[in-house]
């Protein structure tokens, strides 16, 4: 009798779907960040853009939850295709909240900083599509998280540097300080959350050796 049950277990196919959903979740990823850099290089709120996709990535967060939840033999470990699921979709959530407070403040005058930062998020975000296009047979995924690693480290030194610039700046007022130092706190979220996803990548890469 136990023989049975393992045989019909043994031929129970691994769900595939969860692929496809993570590849949608990469695009949009990577559509947010881009649409933040270049809010941040026009001075103008994309706002409305960035609503939509964090809507957008909702609905795929949730139906890889679902998913999750109702498949018996999953790719992977089911709290890692959650925690997956979670960091993905805060990315997302940042570039909406980035942009929300653009609208917010009003920001006209973007500085060179927060340009640079939206720069190195839009090429983080085309490394996470990359990587999570190929995630069924983790295809250059080695490649993917090092430039990630990489664009995370550029901008904790932009960061440090602005934030340096602002607290030095006698001129600037109390206002543009908080406004400018809220900002970029919030883009370099966004950029240590990209880090975090490659590092779970590269965490479930190894699980599957």
């Amino acid at each position: 009798m136990a023989r049975s049950r393992g045989a019909r277990l043994s031929i129970v196919p691994r769900e595939r779907h969860f692929y496809d959903l993570f590849r949608q979740q990469g695009e949009l990823v990577s559509d947010a960040l881009t649409e933040l850099s270049k809010s941040l290089l026009e001075g103008r709120s994309r706002h409305p853009r960035l609503r939509d996709l964090e809507h957008r990535c909702d609905e795929v967060t949730h139906a890889i939850y679902e998913l999750a939840i109702r498949t018996f033999v999953a790719p992977m470990d089911q709290d890692d295709i959650l925690a997956l699921a979670s960091s993905l979709d805060d990315i997302v959530d940042l570039a909406e909240e980035a942009g929300d407070k653009m609208e917010l403040y009003r920001v006209r005058e973007v500085t060179e900083p927060a340009k640079a930062l939206g720069e190195c998020l839009a090429a983080a975000g085309v490394e996470i599509a990359r990587a999570l296009d190929g995630l069924e047979k983790f295809e250059n995924l080695d490649e993917r998280r090092v430039e990630i690693h990489r664009l995370e480290n550029e901008g904790d030194v932009i960061t440090r540097e602005a934030l340096g610039r602002l607290f030095s700046d006698e001129g600037l007022t109390a206002t543009e300080l908080v406004k400018w130092k809220d900002l970029y706190e919030v883009l370099e979220a966004a950029l240590d959350r990209c880090e975090s996803v490659a590092n779970l990548l590269a965490a479930i890469q190894i699980k599957s050796a």
